[in-house]
């Protein structure tokens, strides 16, 4: 009988164990599923909604060119940096569940309201990783893709959908990070834009306010020097 209680006891403790390891695996589990994006769902009631983040980086490094080849293998490639137009790189996948909402919202607009009027050029992986056939399902005909693992490497994507805003001009990143909706991508740069306009001062708004305390105004002699003329 004593021999039974022991063996009922150690099968208890082992079991025990058993289930309390099978729980941590689920949670790592569910953390490694969020991390790539498939906690975020698309198909959510529209009057659940997450908080939008905030941009991870805004303006500490650069951004790069994007190179590549096209849906239909064409080489391709776009300059984002020392461009007019700022741009917003869209990184998506043809398995990301949250990426299916983008890619039909990007469908179905010919035009996106992007904030500081940049231009949206959408990024998959390269066709070792990604269906050129699946892609070229998917690819909007308003917006320019790019298949392209490199490009994933030098911005360091960590998962998907994730996109980046990097300054046409000056070709600084202003800002990076993830989103449920599109809307939420509108919200995210918004913010990082004004964040980035409250550090820099405003730029021209800023010099233009200085003159006006000066007494220097719009058509002020001291703004057209007369030539010949030395201080």
């Amino acid at each position: 009988m004593a021999q039974v209680l022991v063996i009922q006891t150690v099968a208890i403790v082992l079991l025990g164990l058993l289930v309390v390891g099978l729980l941590r695996s689920h949670a790592e589990i569910l953390r490694k599923l969020h991390e790539l994006g498939a906690g975020l769902d698309p198909d959510a009631p529209s009057g659940v909604t997450s908080p939008v983040p905030a941009p991870v980086r805004r303006g500490a490094s650069t951004g790069f060119d994007l190179a590549g080849t096209t849906p239909a293998d064409e080489s391709v490639r776009i300059g984002v940096v020392g461009a007019r137009q700022s741009t917003v790189v869209a990184f998506l996948s043809s398995g990301c569940l949250t990426c299916g909402g983008f890619w039909d919202t990007f469908a179905s607009a010919d035009r996106l309201t992007v904030p500081g009027g940049a231009r949206l050029v959408i990024v998959t992986k390269g066709s070792e990783a990604e269906s050129e056939s699946r892609i070229r399902e998917l690819a909007p005909s308003a917006f320019p893709v790019v298949m392209s693992t490199e490009a994933w490497l030098e911005y360091q994507v960590p998962h998907t959908p994730y996109f980046v805003y990097v300054d046409g001009p000056t070709g600084r990143i202003i800002g990076e990070g993830s989103a449920q909706t599109w809307q939420q991508v509108v919200s995210l740069w918004s913010q990082a834009l004004a964040d980035d306009a409250g550090r820099s001062g405003g730029g021209e708004a800023r010099a233009d306010r200085e003159l006006q305390q000066a007494g220097i105004h719009p058509g002020h002699e001291s703004l057209y020097p007369t030539p010949g003329r030395s201080e």
